[in-house]
């Protein structure tokens, strides 16, 4: 059996109290946990494997030169996703690859080709550095000739240097700006996935990123949440509240407003026989939320009980898809 690492937020448990995040269908006051059913698939996450180029200092799953505990996806592991789509027809929209790095995937191209071939829009997080620029004018081929259906979005972790660097270690600013420009000179389309630190307003995030995109030419619109999209600040040593059933009235929110209601991802654990469907792009180690090895078996219902769903998707209001 293969041990996953622990993430840097799996203090986030011992934060919340005790006897939170315990029982799946059951809060710490005996309150019914909130869940979040299935309505359609409109997003599939395959996560490409956890090999990063850089170790960043919050990185959720915990990426890095050296864990490998989600190994590299092959084309077959894609393959089959997309054919029982097909053959299911699924309302599915979107295929999102992450990682790790994906671009550290040697068969990242062949991926992007099944899944643009099969006639979905392809959305692609990255750092755009050497992982990316090593691929050349062979993706820059690919890309522009699908250039209306795949995006790259960067992870640009705040509008200052500063705060990027001490994130994702010195010098990766530049870098990544590096790959943001190479991309803009081949009028790629791109998109930024930021932060919004904890003590800032999204509309004071959205209007500095704005200004900084200006300044560096780059044409992406910071007032368009799908352009940039801001994530929420997850502190470790913060207490989340549980979400019960009640909360969606309290919150004003609902269940089809969350991640999971309409998107999975695919997974494959090192030394495993096959790739298995999680719930989310948020919580590929923790097996309560491993529903199954195909999107059929994956298709129910998903119980909150994890730190993240509260803080990123109930409270945050966050969503990796594109839409």
């Amino acid at each position: 059996m293969t041990t996953m690492p622990a993430s840097p937020f799996a203090t986030h448990r011992n934060a919340a109290g005790p006897g939170r995040f315990v029982d799946p269908f059951v809060t710490a006051d005996g309150s019914r946990r909130a869940s979040v059913a299935q309505t359609r698939l409109e997003t599939l996450w395959f996560n490409t494997g956890t090999l990063c180029n850089i170790a960043c200092a919050n990185c959720y799953i915990e990426s890095s030169p050296t864990n490998d505990a989600l190994s590299y996806l092959t084309v077959d592991d894609v393959a089959r996703y997309l054919t029982e789509i097909t053959d299911a027809s699924l309302p599915t929209r979107e295929i999102g690859f992450t990682g790790g790095e994906p671009f550290m995937n040697p068969d990242i191209l062949v991926m992007f080709e099944a899944a643009l071939a099969a006639g979905h829009e392809v959305l692609v997080l990255t750092n755009a550095m050497r992982p990316m620029l090593r691929w050349g004018e062979r993706l820059a081929d690919l890309a522009s000739a699908h250039r209306e259906r795949l995006t790259f979005r960067v992870s640009l972790d705040h509008h200052t240097r500063d705060v990027h660097d001490a994130e994702r270690g010195p010098g990766s600013w530049d870098k990544a700006w590096e790959g943001l420009d190479w991309l803009a000179a081949r009028d790629l389309r791109i998109a930024i996935a930021g932060r919004r630190l904890a003590d800032e307003s999204e509309a004071a995030a959205r209007e500095a990123f704005g200004v900084l995109f200006r300044s560096r030419v780059l044409a992406v619109a910071a007032e368009d949440p799908a352009a940039l999209v801001l994530f929420p600040e997850m502190e470790a040593d913060r207490a989340v509240p549980e979400i019960t059933e009640a909360c969606w009235n309290i919150l004003d929110r609902a269940p089809t407003q969350m991640m999971c209601a309409t998107s999975r991802m695919v997974v494959r654990r090192k030394g495993a026989a096959g790739a298995v469907v999680v719930a989310c792009t948020l919580t590929p180690y923790d097996p309560q939320f491993e529903l199954g090895r195909t999107l059929a078996d994956a298709s129910g219902s998903v119980q909150l009980n994890h730190p993240f769903c509260a803080q990123f998707c109930v409270l945050g209001g966050a969503s990796c898809s594109a839409a």
